[in-house]
This record gives C-alpha cells, sequence and structure tokens, in this order.
C-alpha cells in the first residue's frame, strides 16, 4: 500500500513560519524525487518545491525562493517544507508528490495552510 501523509498545516500570521512534513511508506523512498504543490480553489496546481532523490538539486518557484527550503531525510522517508515570512497569497492546500526515474508517480491528499492576521 502507497502512502503519503502530510502534516504540519495550520493557521499563521503574516509573517510566521511552519513547517509540513510527509511521510512516505509502500515505496522505496529512495528511488524517488520529491516535490510540494500547492492549489486555491479555481486556480490550478503549481510546483512550490521539488527536490533530487538525494536531496542535492533544488528547485523553487519565484514566489516562495528565499523564504521556503525544500529537505528530505531518507532514513525517516521524510520530506519536509519549511516555510518562513509567510504571506496571505501563501494560503492553500499543499500536496506531496513522488517521482520515480520511471514515471510512477504518488500523491498525498493535502494539508490547510491559511496565512492571515
Amino acid at each position: 500500500q502507497v502512502r503519503l501523509v502530510e502534516s504540519g498545516g495550520g493557521l499563521v500570521q503574516p509573517g510566521g513560519s511552519l513547517r509540513l512534513s510527509c511521510e512516505a511508506s509502500g515505496f522505496i523512498f529512495s528511488d524517488y524525487a520529491m516535490s510540494w504543490y500547492r492549489q486555491t480553489p479555481g486556480k490550478e496546481r503549481e510546483l512550490v518545491a521539488g527536490l533530487s532523490k538525494i536531496g542535492t538539486a533544488t528547485t523553487y518557484a519565484d514566489s516562495v525562493r528565499g523564504r521556503f527550503t525544500i529537505s528530505r531525510d531518507n532514513a525517516k522517508n521524510t520530506v519536509y517544507l519549511q516555510m518562513n515570512s509567510l504571506k496571505p497569497e501563501d494560503t492553500a492546500v499543499y500536496f506531496c508528490k513522488a517521482i520515480s526515474i520511471g514515471n510512477s508517480v504518488y500523491w498525498g491528499q493535502g494539508t490547510q495552510v491559511t496565512v492571515s492576521s
């Protein structure tokens, strides 16, 4: 059974921080590149951050670069998204995604992040 379980979302004030976690099971985690996407109602899902299988190569959306950091701990089968200096426009459902070199793709269920005063 393949499973990606996100956690760490919630309500935070502008300028605050959150750390999202995505714990994986049911597949060989170290064989998959990992990424975070986000989506709001009526808007297409967008890539927020991604990293390679061993965590040496990263990519970030322009809107979050310098504020968000993606990392992974293959020993714990977990990918993280550290979000600092949060803005109201960061409000979205955040999804964890795993993809193999053979293009097997898995998605988590999503976790809500709300940035508001």
